[in-house]
């Protein structure tokens, strides 16, 4: 008697991937993404890429019915490029994957049974490992408090520890390079605030969410290879500019109305004191 085969996993997941001068992992991302169970489409939005990243793109597009491509001229920043992923598709949940992630064949079908398993809605992250092995600290992060980064500098440090006798560790945010929702959570939240240029859109989404009634947490038992900033390497001043404005606009969003003028001008000068020094570090 021939054993049977374990049936193979729904296909409900879309897959927005966001490039900009990405040519150096794209590859390898979407074949991974290809090669996953569960993707039901793919959606690669690039953001005025000008090395190899469309021709690459276009060459998996030519061989694989799901992947959809979406080109924009110029580059409108990455929380506009997420949207426009996600309305393009229909699939039930929305994986956000940064070009230089490499998921696993299973990764988004263990996420989606983290998923099933919690009761309502939910954003989940996964773990997230360097080419050296080490864990990436933006995985696991609280929200945070501005007016304590100004007293003490161990307050920015957002990073929280991996509880390994938890396989669903519930926190206040995960990255942005790997997150994966139900589209009605989606929908309801009204998708990634545009105002955001780059970098804390994925904080302020963790916490609409959370806001809404969603879990988010971080699955502990999945891991995803993150090649990180290989597009941030390239415009080192762009990138620290809208950190820093991003920065202040999650401040003013979240915190600044519970806090004196005082207090509000103090975290201005605090930020954007430290943006030359940031550029100074990159470069």
């Amino acid at each position: 008697m021939i054993a049977s085969s374990p049936p193979t996993p729904a296909a409900d997941v879309v897959a927005v991937v966001v490039t900009h001068q990405s040519a150096s992992t794209i590859d390898a991302c979407l074949r991974r993404l290809r090669e996953a169970d569960g993707v039901a489409q793919i959606r690669i939005v690039d953001n005025g890429s000008i090395d190899e990243t469309l021709a690459i793109v276009q060459r998996h597009a030519s061989l694989d019915p799901r992947v959809h491509f979406i080109g924009n001229p110029d580059n409108p920043g990455f929380a506009v490029a997420c949207n426009q992923g996600a309305r393009d598709a229909d699939a039930p949940w929305i994986a956000f994957v940064n070009p230089d992630c490499l998921v696993e064949v299973d990764t988004l079908t263990r996420l989606r049974a983290h998923a099933d398993a919690l009761a309502g809605e939910c954003l989940l992250g996964s773990e997230l490992l360097g080419e050296d092995g080490v864990a990436d600290a933006a995985a696991r992060r609280r929200d945070p408090d501005f007016v304590a980064m100004l007293r003490t500098a161990s307050a920015r440090d957002l990073s929280l520890p991996r509880d390994a006798a938890q396989p669903l560790q519930r926190v206040d945010a995960v990255s942005g390079a790997l997150m994966l929702l139900p589209r009605t959570l989606f929908d309801r939240i009204d998708g990634f605030d545009t105002g955001y240029r780059l970098h804390a859109e994925d904080l302020d989404l963790c916490r609409r969410a959370r806001e809404a009634g969603a879990k988010v947490a971080v699955a502990n038992d999945v891991a995803v290879l993150h090649v990180r900033g290989v597009s941030s390497r390239v415009r080192p001043l762009f990138v620290e500019w809208h950190k820093h404005r991003g920065l202040w606009r999650y401040f003013r969003r979240f915190e600044a109305p519970q806090r004196t003028l005082a207090q509000r001008v103090g975290v201005w000068l605090a930020i954007w004191l430290r943006f030359p020094l940031a550029v100074l570090r990159r470069l």
